[in-house]
């Protein structure tokens, strides 16, 4: 299971949203940026109720004022918007651009709202041991749910200050962060292969993890708000932050460096 099924799109959309993806899965984007825009591409199509060609800058923007979005989801669809029109214009599908003008919408920072402890340890009490491990994966490693959706087993090793998980990010992105003993076992101790197995390319999808992890949350707490609370001190000790290292070039998926250091080790107990 990964999921809800994507939303259709309507016929006078479909296939030139087929050719946007196809060009975007062509030029690498990854497969989890090309799930939102078709998403919020079908979204769109609905709500303009009209084909791309008569789209306009005017219908978009009284479009987006209508919806009930955060700043950074507003940010999102814009740029989606931005993205694909500006393909069909430029590759000649579209003899505008209708986005082109479309203002720019600066990100917001909101005020970080980390869950407490007590929330964040009755969740642990009430969830299931696959769900239980995802959100110490969110509130003790500081994994978002696209990251807690691709650990695998192969990426767990043992380095010289312990143990370290490579974690796989977004837009193929790569770190290593470091983990607990305890959390380390867990991990070890769990399927080969994908730790959390599903039918997106292998593992569930970021968008069923992050349902499931706050499914067990109570109301308004999201799993987004365990990171936060790993980042702004639960797992802060200081022997871990001076642990926390970008992607290095000794495990064992990457290209090595000529620069000497301890190689990793598979993970196993001390």
């Amino acid at each position: 299971m990964t999921g809800p099924a994507p939303r259709p799109l309507p016929p006078a959309w479909s296939g030139l949203v087929a050719a946007y993806l196809a060009a975007e899965t062509g030029a690498g984007r990854s497969p989890a940026t090309i799930a939102t825009r078709r998403g919020h591409l079908a979204f769109m199509a609905c709500g303009l109720r009209c084909a791309p060609a008569r789209v306009t800058a005017d219908r978009i923007l009284a479009w987006f004022g209508r919806q009930a979005w955060s700043i950074e989801t507003r940010r999102s669809y814009r740029n989606t918007a931005v993205s694909f029109f500006g393909w069909a214009c430029r590759a000649g599908h579209l003899p505008t651009d209708p986005a082109a003008d479309l203002p720019v919408m600066r990100a917001a920072a909101p005020p970080p709202r980390p869950a407490p402890d007590t929330v964040w340890s009755a969740a642990m009490a009430g969830a299931e041991p696959r769900v239980r491990l995802m959100l110490r994966l969110a509130a003790e490693a500081g994994l978002r749910r696209v990251e807690i959706a691709r650990v695998h087993r192969r990426d767990l090793t043992r380095g010289p200050a312990g143990a370290e998980l490579l974690i796989h990010g977004k837009g193929g992105k790569l770190r290593v962060v470091p983990l607990s003993d305890e959390l380390a076992a867990a991990i070890a101790a769990g399927v080969d292969g994908y730790l959390f197995s599903g039918d997106d390319d292998g593992h569930l999808s970021p968008q069923y993890v992050g349902k499931l992890m706050a499914s067990a949350l109570p109301e308004h707490w999201t799993a987004h708000t365990c990171v936060t609370a790993s980042r702004r001190g639960r797992t802060a000790d200081p022997l871990t932050c001076a642990r926390c290292k970008p992607c290095s070039d000794t495990h064992p998926s990457r290209p090595r460096s000529d620069t000497p250091r301890s190689t990793p080790t598979k993970y196993g107990p001390r």
